[in-house]
């Protein structure tokens, strides 16, 4: 039986440990039933579209804080999804990782409340203090937009990190857990970005495929979770200081690709 059948869906959703009322509904907002609904839809791409395969799935905690801290490509958060399915259907028990969504989501029509319904909140700070501070298990792509905007002759690397996931890390006590995705940026091969047409309808830009329309091609794709890095500190330190702590997760990070490369080199698809 597929895992991303309704029935054991909901029953992994059940698993989640989210504090669910009578109506179906967290103290977040998150639904039960919307929650199913899109895990089933993510499922059939997770498995059969995206054949993701997953490495290092057992540094994720069963429950506590963590912050699982990613590379983007792929002209939109395909990885992301990916990701987010990865703690959902692969991860034992199941989590919820919850992402930090970009600002414009909130002005594109009905997006703002179904993403806060599948656990997915605007990306402020209180909103990821409070997560963290409620012991959830935090998504973040420290490259934002800029990432997920590569060109296809770039998707590997890795452009500037924000510092403020490490200031919200040291300040609220939270291991962070360094991400490699693989296969993003081949799912959509961006070649150009339409910033000024992508502003005019709310977004940072629209990508451009060789074959123009910005649909994913069903690649397969590669997610690999570090063991957790700690550092120690308040939030408050010199610039200096976080910024080398931001450059030991990128360096972590940008070894995890380059493994990843080599697996796959290998042949081992575990």
């Amino acid at each position: 039986m597929p895992l991303f059948t309704p029935k054991r869906v909901l029953a992994r959703v059940d698993r989640l440990g989210l504090s669910f009322g009578r109506h179906g509904i967290d103290p977040y907002g998150i639904s039960r039933v919307d929650l199913a609904r899109m895990f089933a839809a993510l499922g059939v791409f997770y498995r059969h579209y995206f054949r993701v395969t997953t490495h290092g799935l057992e540094n994720v905690p069963a429950s506590g804080r963590a912050m699982l801290v990613g590379n983007h490509s792929g002209g939109y958060a395909i990885d992301g999804a990916m990701l987010l399915a990865a703690m959902f259907f692969a991860a034992e028990p199941p989590r919820l990782a919850q992402g930090m969504a970009e600002k414009f989501i909130n002005r594109l029509p009905f997006a703002s409340q179904w993403t806060s319904r599948i656990g997915q909140l605007t990306g402020l700070p209180e909103h990821a203090i409070r997560l963290l501070e409620d012991d959830r298990l935090l998504m973040v792509f420290p490259e934002g937009a800029r990432g997920t905007a590569k060109l296809y002759g770039d998707r590997n690397t890795l452009v500037g990190f924000g510092t403020g996931f490490l200031r919200l890390a040291l300040a609220t006590g939270t291991p962070i857990l360094p991400v490699a995705i693989l296969g993003g940026g081949e799912a959509l091969p961006t070649v150009l970005n339409l910033y000024r047409l992508g502003h005019l309808v709310g977004m940072p830009y629209i990508p451009i495929t060789p074959y123009i329309v910005p649909i994913p091609r069903p690649v397969a794709i590669d997610i690999t979770v570090s063991e957790a890095m700690h550092f120690e500190g308040t939030g408050t330190e010199d610039d200096a200081v976080i910024a080398s702590y931001v450059d030991q997760v990128k360096d972590r990070i940008a070894e995890l690709i380059d493994d990843g490369f080599s697996r796959r080199r290998g042949g081992d698809s575990r």
